[in-house]
């Protein structure tokens, strides 16, 4: 054991003088190599860069068809004939990117269609890139048909046009259309009689993207019933009072007829009369009519979207009363047609020519 210690001992201190040693000999053949290329510096130099220069292009030439080939910036690249063909690109400062130009032309203006056959109103809203609802409210439309050779108005944007009047700015027009007012300054067909604050100018045409017009919601009102016109007195032949599929036929806890149709057809007076009541109410048949025909008969249209007449108004065989519609007790559009004698309901499908 003693003799173990005593080669460890040897062994360590064999080791540290061999490191020492030769951690001289590095340090002097460094100084040696170090001063050499001072001495030297600038002998080399000129070579050194030939031979670099040298080295890049040879790495240029078998590199370039490589680097052509996975170029997204180029489409062609012909080694050959040397001819590269570039595709052309745009910066956008907003993006910080670098995309192809589309060469499409933007429609600035609202422009006139003319519906041909086959058309509907979907297949020009996807041919023209905007929305359904844009082309119904440029149009006045109140439902989906329209006819070959129609002529239509086609906003450039899926939106509302909208005629400025004298009051209004774009704060004020985009709450009613339900936008944002930075779309309306940022949609670039839309002028400004001051670019700084916005200004609009009372006559001009502004453009809404993104705009809304909500259908206007039946006012509910005390019932008002009016005195029949003299003289005003049906026939008691009874036309159908509107168009669709019937729903509901006539039963002993349902005597009348439920008519649907989705586009909210007009819905027009089974017989002459005197209109004795239209409003709305929040239950029930919701916004309705009663005509009084003088001759023991009344009729009531009921669930209306619109109203178009007033109490104690005369109207003719076939008038238009309002429009189809779903407001008070109804889960879906359609027209709630009563034939009333007295305090008793008659089964319309009786009456009806």
């Amino acid at each position: 054991m003693q003799d173990f210690k005593q080669f460890i001992t040897f062994f360590k201190d064999y080791s540290r003088s061999r490191v020492i040693s030769f951690g001289h000999s590095f340090e002097s053949l460094k100084d040696v190599v170090v001063a050499l290329l001072i001495v030297k510096r600038g002998k080399y130099s000129t070579s050194f860069l030939n031979t670099s220069l040298l080295i890049l292009v040879a790495a240029a030439i078998i590199g370039a068809p490589a680097i052509a080939e996975n170029n997204p910036f180029i489409n062609n690249f012909d080694v050959s004939s040397k001819n590269v063909q570039a595709a052309v690109v745009s910066y956008n400062p907003y993006d910080n990117a670098l995309g192809t130009v589309i060469s499409s032309k933007p429609r600035d203006k609202v422009e006139d269609y003319s519906v041909k056959n086959g058309d509907t109103l979907e297949t020009i809203s996807k041919r023209f890139d905007i929305s359904v609802n844009t082309i119904k409210w440029a149009n006045d439309l109140k439902n989906d048909t329209i006819k070959p050779s129609q002529v239509l108005k086609i906003p450039p944007v899926t939106g509302v046009v909208h005629k400025v009047v004298s009051g209004e700015n774009i704060y004020s027009i985009a709450k009613k259309y339900k936008t944002d007012a930075q779309k309306i300054v940022n949609f670039p067909f839309n002028d400004f009689e001051d670019s700084e604050t916005f200004a609009l100018t009372p006559g001009q045409t502004l453009y809404v993207p993104d705009g809304v017009i909500e259908e206007q919601k039946p006012t509910y009102s005390a019932p008002v019933f009016a005195q029949i016109q003299a003289g005003v007195q049906g026939t008691s032949n009874f036309i159908w009072p509107t168009t669709g599929i019937i729903t509901q036929y006539p039963i002993w806890y349902h005597m009348a007829l439920d008519i649907a149709n989705s586009s909210n057809p007009p819905v027009i007076a089974a017989d002459t009369g005197t209109v004795v009541y239209a409003g709305c109410i929040n239950y029930g048949y919701g916004c309705h009519v009663i005509v009084d025909h003088g001759n023991g008969y009344q009729t009531l249209y009921g669930h209306l979207l619109r109203i178009d007449v007033s109490a104690g108004q005369a109207v003719g065989k076939g008038s238009q009363l309002g429009l189809m519609g779903s407001t008070g007790r109804s889960t879906g559009t359609h027209l709630h047609f009563e034939i009333r004698s007295g305090s008793t309901l008659l089964n319309p499908l009786n009456f009806l020519k």
